[in-house]
């Protein structure tokens, strides 16, 4: 019996471009307008995921990749919220 290889599930990084497994990113969804950090994954909405890391965060900042993925304006204020949130990420990760 032969056993089948398990397909580890890839996404890019909005922040420094580079694919990466799934589970080592964080999900940030955008429902109706409303910005949230999701980390099951299975939120409504359109989703874009981000390494958990202050480099990426800076680079998406400078390129404005949440702000064009979702096609709506973020204020700074917002902005510094998620990112906040997902500097949780990035100790937990450590």
């Amino acid at each position: 019996m032969r056993l089948k290889n398990k397909k580890i599930p890839m996404r890019r990084c909005v922040g420094c471009m580079e694919s990466k497994p799934k589970n080592s990113l964080v999900r940030i969804a955008c429902y109706e307008g409303n910005l949230s950090v999701d980390p099951s994954g299975k939120a409504k909405g359109r989703g874009v995921y981000l390494c958990p890391s202050r480099e990426c965060m800076e680079k998406a900042r400078k390129r404005r990749a949440l702000q064009r993925s979702f096609d709506v304006e973020i204020s700074q204020e917002r902005l510094e919220e998620i990112f906040e949130e997902l500097m949780t990420y990035e100790q937990k990760s450590d």
